[in-house]
């Protein structure tokens, strides 16, 4: 059973994720998806201790995208900035992009 975070910790990371980070959840969905149609949106809709879960559009339809963290299960909250900037650094090496840096 994976862990869950607390409400207030899930809302807080989607509204930083969906309100600073726009264009890393859109390289995290395009790397990480198993489709060949054009990626145009995604949106992070919650997370667990076992992986993130982003909503994206491709081709115009909606699909769920479910990418394990990099590092393996995790239950604090520091853990996952940790674990969805290794998705973003993953995101940018699949697709030879060059990642900015980390503050």
């Amino acid at each position: 059973m994976p862990h869950l975070f607390d409400a207030d910790v899930i809302t807080a990371v989607l509204r930083h994720m969906n309100g600073d980070h726009t264009d890393d959840n859109l390289l995290i969905a395009r790397a990480f998806a198993e489709t060949d149609a054009e990626i145009s949106e995604s949106v992070m809709t919650g997370f667990d201790g076992d992986g993130g879960v982003w909503e994206i559009t491709a081709g115009g339809a909606a699909s769920e995208l479910r990418v394990p963290w990099p590092g393996g299960p995790i239950a604090d909250r520091p853990s996952v900035r940790r674990e969805v900037v290794a998705l973003y650094d993953e995101a940018c090496a699949r697709l030879g992009v060059e990642p900015r840096p980390h503050a």
